[in-house]
């Protein structure tokens, strides 16, 4: 039995944060829940896929977030809970329905989760997505740390059957990549089957519906406001003239620097955990008893912004302060060394700041830069292109996946990434915009996601570029999800459909679409140069499983291979595709057998045939 089916109230046990989220919503008897995966909110989804396979819960990967979240709507008014989660850019992707489903509402709870990922770890931007519960006119909530993230979601379905609306919950990467003992609850019984009741002057979403709905979505949010006012999510801790307003993570930070500069008798903290709407009663009233306001959150001065206009309204005038360059950047995390120095400085604290611990003894951390994996055939596809395309002026838009990484040198193609799919759509702007050759990439997963649409207007406009679709057979960056493309029997699963790539391409009406095995490296050069002679829209489609996916599965059979005396010291391989599984020892290049796995591109290109498999 999965760990998070385990229905044992009372038992503790350590979780991720994300394992803790999947808890949660398990215990508050979510029957149906969709995705499109990301990070930071990979390991919500993959826990409820597994738990899936072992009881009555429905799950989904979706085909992207705009699906996902239109898939789970139909549930959540057909009077199931319903659970859609994703990362903070793919609610760029849903926010089309999002907007309007926010007017339409839902007969059962909906929580709506959007993982906010600060500092960029693992994506293209840094966006504050409280933005959107504003824009949308929905109510948020934001845990502090991964207990509560568990009971928050519980709240959150409650709280979205009480105000018959979805509700958005907003985490980080710190609270999603964290570990901390939980505790489990009893667990809601799951109703996984409903039933839609019609009701257009709700449901359909003409203008002359349109316009009474959205009456009812502010008199919803004015419901809303006077439930956050009394929210136990909403909390004052301690006293004194110094007062921190505060959220997410940085609400630990906080306490932690109160007391390292021994101040808790005189400062006290509002932790803002309902944060759309936000308390105005209970800030007004926390304003009132203070000299000074220090307003810490990680990203946009959302509630500091409120926080002033509230002040104001109530004529209060004390300094109220949280983003400027003496204080806090809308850049990156925040940490408690951080939090602490500014804290000192905002208040006017002597601070002598701890010394950090010695590391002249500790070895140098050596660096770890990302890359593609030993055997991954972007590499040998991104090298192959490159040599067809050699004498060429080339612009090679990419898109957003493990072969984003092609842009690194020695491999050094791709020069304009923005979102998922616009690799395609943006290769339709240059090809017309420019005289230059435009090659472009897109993995499998990313095609199916929101390529095609962008392929079909390049037939339709008959645009003049080559897509090359890297098919992996998997969605390989965020942790080897499944996606319409892939054999689902090799995971033991029956009842699902399979999409052809080529059946696909060819029906849009592509009329140059040609299949390389990148492994096969003259013969994919051969076939890509004759796609790049094509006029109009050519499609390469390169097949080969991601290596990890593959050796997983046990579909690898390794060979490692190794430097021969041959060698003359030309370092082609190193300087052209430049796999991990190189190294310089002596001057001299050197193949790491333990993490080759044979995919035989670099014999392939050495000009002496000095690369040799190695006898076990």
């Amino acid at each position: 039995m999965h760990k998070l089916l385990n229905d044992s109230p009372g038992k503790k046990i350590m979780l991720l944060g994300n394992e803790a989220i999947a808890r949660g919503a398990i215990e508050a008897g979510v029957a149906f829940a969709t995705t499109y995966p990301g990070t930071p909110s990979s390991e919500i989804s993959l826990n409820l896929f597994q738990m899936s396979q072992e009881s009555d819960l429905y799950f989904e990967y979706s085909t992207n977030e705009k699906v996902a979240l239109e898939v789970a709507a139909a549930a959540a008014n057909s009077g199931l809970r319903t659970f859609c989660m994703m990362k903070h850019v793919g609610l760029n992707v849903a926010a089309d329905p999002l907007m309007t489903l926010a007017y339409v509402g839902v007969t059962a709870g909906m929580v709506i989760l959007t993982a906010d990922d600060p500092s960029m770890f693992s994506s293209q931007n840094e966006q504050d997505n409280r933005y959107y519960a504003k824009f949308g006119n929905l109510p948020m909530l934001e845990p502090s740390s991964v207990p509560e993230a568990k009971e928050m979601i519980k709240y959150a379905f409650e709280l979205s059957e009480e105000l018959k609306q979805p509700v958005l919950l907003r985490t980080t990467t710190r609270i999603n990549h964290s570990n901390a003992f939980v505790t489990f609850g009893d667990m809601k019984k799951r109703i996984t089957k409903g039933r839609f009741i019609r009701e257009p002057s709700r449901c359909v979403t003409v203008p002359a519906v349109s316009r009474q709905l959205h009456v009812k979505v502010l008199e919803k949010m004015g419901r809303a406001k006077d439930i956050c006012e009394t929210s136990d999510f909403n909390l004052v801790q301690g006293s004194g003239a110094f007062g921190i307003i505060t959220n997410g993570v940085s609400f630990h930070y906080a306490i932690d620097a109160i007391k390292d500069l021994d101040i808790e008798n005189n400062t006290k903290i509002l932790r803002i955990g309902f944060s759309n709407p936000l308390p105005e009663k209970q800030i007004k009233n926390f304003l009132s008893g203070c000299d000074k306001v220090l307003v810490i959150e990680e990203g946009e001065p959302f509630m500091e912004e409120a926080v002033k206009a509230f002040a104001q309204e109530e004529g209060i005038i004390i300094p109220i302060n949280g983003k400027s360059e003496a204080l806090f950047s809308r850049l990156y995390e925040y940490d408690p060394a951080m939090v602490r120095k500014n804290m000192a400085d905002y208040f006017g604290i002597a601070y002598t700041k701890k010394e950090n611990l010695s590391v002249e003894n500790v070895p140098k951390i050596p660096m770890r830069p990302p890359n593609l994996c030993s055997g991954c055939s972007h590499r040998a596809t991104f090298y192959e292109v490159q040599q067809a395309a050699k004498g060429m002026d080339i612009i090679c838009p990419n898109d957003i996946g493990c072969y984003t990484l092609g842009f690194l040198p020695p491999l050094s193609t791709g020069d304009f990434v923005i979102c998922m799919g616009s690799s395609v759509s943006t290769s339709c702007g240059f090809s017309k915009a420019t005289d230059q050759k435009v090659i472009s990439f897109i993995g499998d997963s990313t095609f199916f996601h929101s390529g095609i649409t962008g392929l079909v207007n390049a037939v339709f406009n008959h645009h003049n570029f080559t897509l090359v679709i890297l098919e992996n057979d998997i969605t390989a960056m965020t942790g080897h999800q499944p996606h319409p493309g892939v054999d689902m029997e090799r995971f033991g699963l029956e009842g699902y459909g399979r999409i052809n790539i080529e059946k696909l391409v060819r029906a849009l009406g592509v009329e140059h679409v040609s299949i390389v095995k990148p492994f096969k490296v003259k013969k994919s050069i051969e076939t890509i140069k004759e796609a790049l002679k094509f006029k109009g829209v050519s499609v390469v489609i390169s097949q080969e499983p991601c290596a990890l996916y593959a050796k997983s599965l046990k579909l690898l059979k390794p060979r490692a291979f190794k430097i021969s005396d041959k060698c003359v010291d030309h370092k082609d391989c190193i300087n052209t595709i430049a796999c991990p599984s190189f190294s310089i020892e002596d001057g001299r290049v050197k193949i790491d057998a333990d993490t080759c796995v044979g995919c035989a591109v670099c014999a392939q290109i050495c000009p002496e045939n000095a690369i040799t498999p190695l006898k076990k």
